[in-house]
């Protein structure tokens, strides 16, 4: 699609008038959006949108990210998290062992532990099962936040199980809600090229809508900058305004750049920073009936962080303790922060931060 525009002006002021009213953006002006280079208005409106839904509130949680295992039987092009199975560097833990990293980071009021791990086939579905009834067992009060939709399909695949089942048996023994990755960018050319070894798009799109009718609250993600059309961005935009019309049950949207295979990659093998603020302000602008709009510190690092929440952001994330997956392909961001700095970063930003559960109940505003 080649958008041809004779009067750029009039047309940012037709979106504008749009937004003013709430009426929706199509297709058509999200990709206008993606190739002005008016920056600063894309912000203020999308500052104007987040303001009205989320005040000057900014929200963070006191989490723990957890990885039981980097074995995948995908290869997808992006990752440089993944490992074979006996590969130098592979490792699938027990509970057991995950136990000893817990305890030497847990503190009282620790409120979520984020999984993420590669499809690892060499172990059966039972073992990701009792993984998380282990983590339930030892801390009750923790939620257990795991398990992308890419993932759910993986796991129907393993155990013969439909979606719905493998859902509620992971529901049954302490799963509270889904991460958001898996998703990518949801398009099919995209997923081809890049070699997206796990779910299609549309499979992708219907764990969402089964897990939102068991009444899990779920997140979504976007990985953006490698070889997606800034249509194929929209129309990820799209796909998950849809479903959220249709079950109301995401709770944030997480748009992430991609990260080069190396630390001391150059400023032109990393995403402009120019290029993620547009996408977090096209973000809150195009997905209008999800909450928040996630800027991610560990993708964007901490001082473009506090510039993306007067570009639409309403979530900087959580402590973490120790990040790996961005971290082995090259992020630049420290890999954790405390519960002060969170609300330090927040508060250089002239707004609120207030410290949350995974379900965005206020537990305290600072």
């Amino acid at each position: 699609m080649s958008i041809v525009i004779s009067n750029p002006d009039q047309r940012m002021a037709e979106i504008a008038e749009k937004v003013k009213h709430g009426e929706r953006l199509s297709l058509e002006d999200g990709v206008f959006l993606y190739q002005s280079d008016d920056l600063l208005t894309i912000g203020q409106l999308a500052n104007e949108v987040n303001l009205r839904l989320n005040g000057k509130r900014v929200y963070f949680i006191d989490n723990m990210s957890l990885y039981f295992t980097n074995v995948c039987e995908a290869h997808c092009a992006f990752c440089h998290f993944r490992k074979d199975e006996g590969e130098e560097g592979s490792y699938t833990l027990s509970p057991e062992q995950m136990f000893e990293f817990i305890d030497e980071h847990y503190h009282p009021g620790m409120r979520e532990f984020h999984i993420a791990q590669g499809h690892n086939p060499n172990v059966p579905f039972e073992y990701y099962v009792n993984c998380i009834r282990a983590l339930k067992e030892r801390y009750p009060d923790v939620t257990i936040k795991a398990h992308t939709a890419a993932e759910i399909e993986f796991y129907s695949r393993l155990s013969g199980l439909s979606y719905k089942e493998v859902l509620q048996t992971l529901m049954d023994a302490g799963l509270s809600t889904l991460t958001g990755g898996g998703a990518e960018i949801l398009s099919e050319r995209y997923r081809k090229k890049m070699g997206v070894g796990k779910a299609t798009t549309d499979q992708w799109l219907e764990v969402q809508r089964v897990a939102h009718g068991l009444g899990l609250k779920t997140h979504a993600t976007m990985l953006y900058g490698s070889i997606e059309t800034l249509e194929e961005r929209i129309q990820h935009m799209i796909y998950l305004r849809e479903v959220q019309d249709e079950t109301n049950g995401f709770m944030v949207f997480i748009p992430n750049s991609v990260q080069p295979a190396s630390v001391s990659a150059g400023l032109k093998r990393r995403v402009a920073a120019f290029d993620d603020l547009k996408t977090i302000a096209i973000s809150r602008l195009m997905v209008d009936n999800i909450q928040h709009i996630k800027a991610y510190f560990i993708n964007l690092g901490t001082q473009l962080t506090q510039i993306a929440l007067t570009f639409g952001a309403s979530d900087v994330h959580g402590t973490i303790v120790k990040e790996r997956i961005s971290h082995a392909a090259g992020a630049l961001s420290p890999d954790s922060l405390t519960r002060e700095e969170l609300v330090w970063l927040v508060k250089g930003a002239g707004r609120i931060p207030v410290e949350r559960d995974t379900f965005y109940n206020e537990i305290k505003v600072y």
